[in-house]
């Protein structure tokens, strides 16, 4: 029988981004790219992002998370997931535990203080933001990543070029446009997300900026596909429109699942992400689940 067979998962979302919750603390189990697929191809328990609880592996931390996109890919970051964990550590009365302190959660890319602002809205601290080319990472070399070269050129739509780049843990590419909504996400979105100038690949953002303190931005994750939402998006989004000059360093960010508060504070480099968590609901892994899992 497979090691997560009967385990216990909570299906929640983030201002629609869909995140499943797995609690393997305790377990040295860890998730193989077939069974993150597999879990992912079932609908009570489908994800756009996995977000895996393990034992903490630095002291002062509350739990190690790794991540999983629906094709079994591991990210570094994920904002909207990492709010629905803090809600599940803090508020689930499985898998909360007593503690008189803020969470502390620990990626691949760093560690993410959360703070709980009311009963379903976190601030989670997602760090600074990584601009050199070699740290988001790109192939080329870049002096200024705030507009920066793809070899995809699009026939259909030829205004999308010149995008600007940021890593928050996972690599953003980010298209300035004048309406968010008239482009075919879908299709643009993976021919992007493959350009060879992006090694690790990226996600694709197009944003519109109508105003000094107001964004709307639709995001292809990758690995995932088209999400209602993308926390990490959201603030690299806001970071590059701060530094071009289109916005403060503080906005609204409106996805089509909802609205996130970004703030890139001065004082430190931080970015800052506000927003709410819902629980769908929970259910266990079956074990024919992984059946066809090698």
């Amino acid at each position: 029988m497979n090691a997560l067979s009967n385990s216990r998962f909570l299906k929640m979302n983030g201002l629609g981004n869909e995140i499943t919750v797995l609690d393997l603390r305790g377990s040295s189990h860890r998730v193989s790219p077939g069974e993150a697929r597999a879990i992912a191809a079932d609908p009570r328990s489908r994800f756009d992002q996995l977000m895996v609880l393990h034992d903490p592996a630095t002291p002062g931390t509350d739990a190690f998370m790794r991540i999983y996109n629906t094709d079994g890919s591991e990210s570094g970051a994920c904002g909207n997931g990492t709010r629905c964990v803090a809600w599940a550590m803090t508020a689930d009365p499985i898998m909360s535990r007593p503690m008189d302190h803020d969470l502390v959660l620990e990626t691949r890319a760093g560690l993410l203080p959360v703070e709980r602002v009311s009963d379903r809205v976190f601030t989670v601290d997602m760090g600074p933001p990584r601009l050199a080319w070699n740290e988001i990472p790109l192939r080329d070399p870049y002096p200024d990543t705030r507009t920066i070269a793809l070899d995809t050129r699009l026939p259909d739509a030829p205004e999308l070029q010149g995008p600007s780049a940021v890593s928050m843990g996972n690599p953003h590419v980010i298209f300035w446009v004048e309406d968010a909504l008239a482009y075919d996400l879908a299709a643009i979105g993976p021919v992007f997300e493959h350009d060879p100038a992006l090694p690790e690949r990226a996600n694709i953002s197009l944003a519109q900026v109508t105003g000094p303190e107001h964004i709307i931005l639709r995001v292809w994750e990758r690995g995932a596909g088209a999400t209602r939402a993308c926390g990490s998006a959201a603030c690299a989004t806001l970071v590059a429109a701060a530094r071009k000059g289109l916005t403060g360093r503080k906005a609204l960010v409106a996805l089509p699942g909802g609205d996130l508060v970004i703030e890139w504070r001065e004082t430190d480099d931080h970015v800052l992400m506000t927003g709410p968590t819902e629980l769908e609901h929970e259910g266990t892994l079956p074990a024919a689940l992984f059946t066809e899992v090698a």
